[in-house]
């Protein structure tokens, strides 16, 4: 399924290969999270969600919330790091950048540092550490898969805690893009702190 990518740098000399993705760039509300995964070794993982590792879109969610335990709690085979950039930073910034911001957080937040990462999309972020643009990445390159299932779970997790602070909006059900459904929501209640406070989201409000 995945492509060779840390197998090739590794013959190349590289030791510390990250994969880094984000989550949340397309939502209405909440952050957007980055993770990166450094796999210590992978080979001789006798543990059957190892293989079941894919781009989070493709899994259930029970299986991402089940790979996602297995990634976290296992550190003698995957190392991992989570940056959060909150709505504030987005609408200053904008999505993009403060998308790249929390994938260079992530990635620089790995003590030591990887010596190549492979960034999942067609950008890099700002940062001396070598890096690779995989685009559909999260389908090609292991350790993007398992940062994307990271940081999806991360924000998931995220979203249903603010759907018990604003239970109206049904964050636990969107996680915070712009269905029908929502945008009715914020047309009723109005903006909470957490919404992205944008020209698309008062442009979307106007259309339904």
């Amino acid at each position: 399924m995945f492509e060779p990518f840390e197998q090739k740098a590794k013959e190349r000399g590289f030791q510390r290969i990250a994969g880094v993705d984000e989550a949340g760039r397309g939502p209405l509300a909440g952050p957007v999270v980055a993770a990166s995964v450094i796999f210590k070794k992978m080979t001789a993982i006798r543990n059957p969600l190892f293989f079941d590792i894919n781009d989070s879109k493709k899994l259930t969610s029970s299986k991402r919330e089940a790979i996602y335990t297995y990634l976290t709690s296992s550190p003698d085979e995957a190392e991992y790091t989570v940056s959060v950039v909150d709505v504030d930073e987005i609408d200053t910034y904008n999505i993009l950048q403060a998308s790249l911001l929390a994938m260079k957080n992530a990635v620089t937040a790995h003590n030591p540092l990887p010596d190549l990462v492979f960034v999942d999309g067609n950008q890099l972020f700002n940062d001396p550490i070598k890096q690779h643009a995989v685009v559909g990445g999260d389908a090609k390159v292991l350790s993007i898969a398992a940062a994307s299932i990271i940081a999806k779970v991360t924000r998931d997790n995220m979203m249903q805690h603010y759907h018990e602070q604003y239970p109206q909006y049904g964050f636990d059900v969107h996680k915070g893009y712009g269905t029908k459904k929502h945008i009715e929501a914020i047309q009723r209640f109005g903006l909470t702190p957490i919404h992205r406070k944008s020209f698309k989201v008062k442009t979307l409000c106007q259309e339904v």
